[in-house]
């Protein structure tokens, strides 16, 4: 199980609970604004656009080359964005702080 906190773009944050899955899939099945998924999890689109908070970079891990080159469309992209659809949900990624990209 991981505690998952979402920052919206309106400051708002929320927080849940996942034991499986994509992190995407999480936002998605429970409404978090700004995280929609359009492609379902495939990594071919950017609507799951998420900046890592710094201290949390190593419990994600980096991000796969596939992954990298869809950031390079996204708008804002920098070195702590991720595509939620690629982060496993896992005991490891517990606590981990993701602001939702606008």
């Amino acid at each position: 199980m991981a505690k998952i906190t979402f920052i919206t773009s309106d400051n708002e944050k929320v927080t849940l609970e996942g034991a499986s899955g994509s992190v995407m899939q999480l936002a998605v099945n429970n409404g978090v604004s700004g995280i929609d998924g359009d492609c379902g999890g495939v990594c071919s689109c950017a609507t799951c656009h998420v900046f890592v908070a710094e201290k949390d970079l190593e419990k994600v891990g980096d991000a796969s080359e596939i992954e990298t080159d869809m950031l390079e469309l996204a708008d804002e992209a920098n070195e702590f964005s991720r595509l939620c659809c690629q982060i496993e949900i896992s005991e490891a990624i517990d606590g981990i702080e993701l602001t939702v990209a606008k």
